[in-house]
């Protein structure tokens, strides 16, 4: 049974947390990812701090950390990035996700564009783009808390092909953004976090959620998605993280309906109902009518992409059609509002 493999985008400056919340992601999710480093200014670092953490056996370390220092991804999608893929997919059947930490200076579109080839997105889907922020160095004036080491990375680069400044560069990764997540939060006020968030806001599409992390602790679900199978109860909150200062308060739940689908209705709602009741994260699966396989779902912030692929023999399955969602709010009883509205617009 052939699966898609979901691909994590993370970017965000030189300095805002990519390799520590990357860190924190491999030893903490219980997921076996493969990682896309490129870092090319300081190049090996980023790979050594990663290959240093001890997320898989020495045996695998090669077949699941991948270095690209031949420049910024988004300017080498031909030579470096399609190629690493396609190699990466070769044995995507063992993996679990791909996690891609760019480049400062990358623009993110061009990777999304090409995950969207011919040749890679049947076999793979984007589960979201994380666009991390200092939130210490905004707080004082500029994204970029080290100006000097990001023109040092532009002159180490010779495949750099946009000349783009950093308020330009800044405004792509947020809007490209799925999810913001506002780094070194705990070297500000709540009054500067606040500020942050109303100063960027309308960089960002619409349902894009900024979240505050400090050492890059957050719940891993919120970045990687959520497991299918698990059981989630209404307004839980199944995070681990307590002591943190930055904890992110979630409510997690499933939706469950044996009811008419309409694919086209769905599909528009989703997005609304995501926005109105602040959900980060929906994983689901929809039975049509008239079709042996059912639609995966997968949104993260206002993204949505939808696809068939087969599923396991014991799995939930409708007597005719249906939808079965797990999903991750930040809204007490949206679980329910969005429960009461899918089964009202179907």
């Amino acid at each position: 049974m052939t699966k898609r493999i979901p691909v994590t985008v993370v970017t965000g400056f030189l300095g805002s947390g990519k390799t520590t919340l990357l860190r924190h992601l491999l030893t903490k999710s219980g997921k076996k990812l493969a990682v896309m480093v490129n870092e090319f200014g300081s190049v090996g670092l980023d790979g050594d701090l990663i290959r240093s953490c001890g997320f898989c056996p020495d045996e695998e370390i090669e077949g699941r950390i991948v270095e690209l220092n031949n420049g910024c991804l988004c300017c080498t999608v031909q030579e470096d990035f399609l190629p690493t893929m396609e190699n990466l997919l070769v044995t995507a059947e063992h993996l679990d996700g791909i996690v891609i930490e760019t480049s400062g200076l990358a623009l993110p579109y061009p990777l999304l564009k090409a995950l969207s080839w011919p040749d890679i997105r049947s076999r793979v889907h984007i589960n979201g783009v994380v666009t991390l922020i200092n939130s210490e160095a905004l707080s004082e004036g500029s994204p970029v808390g080290d100006l000097d080491a990001i023109e040092k990375q532009r002159n180490d680069d010779p495949n750099l092909d946009h000349l783009t400044s950093i308020d330009e560069l800044f405004s792509d990764q947020l809007y490209s953004a799925d999810m913001v997540l506002l780094s070194r939060a705990d070297c500000v006020t709540d009054t500067q976090l606040n500020e942050i968030r109303l100063k960027i806001s309308k960089l960002v599409r619409e349902g894009t959620e900024f979240l505050p992390i400090s050492y890059g602790f957050i719940d891993p679900e919120l970045i990687l998605g959520l497991e299918h199978e698990k059981d989630y109860r209404h307004d839980d909150d199944d995070d681990d993280d307590h002591h943190h200062h930055h904890h992110v308060d979630m409510v997690t739940g499933n939706i469950r309906l044996e009811i008419k689908v309409d694919r086209l209705i769905l599909e528009s709602i989703l997005p609304k109902l995501v926005v109105l009741h602040r959900v980060v994260r929906l994983k689901g699966r929809v039975w049509l009518p008239g079709k042996t396989m059912p639609l995966q779902i997968q949104m993260v912030g206002p993204r949505l992409n939808s696809w068939f692929e087969q599923v396991p023999e014991n799995v939930w399955k409708p007597i005719d059609s249906g939808i079965d969602l797990v999903l991750i709010g930040l809204e007490k009883g949206s679980i329910e509002k969005i429960h009461a509205s899918i089964s009202d617009a179907l």
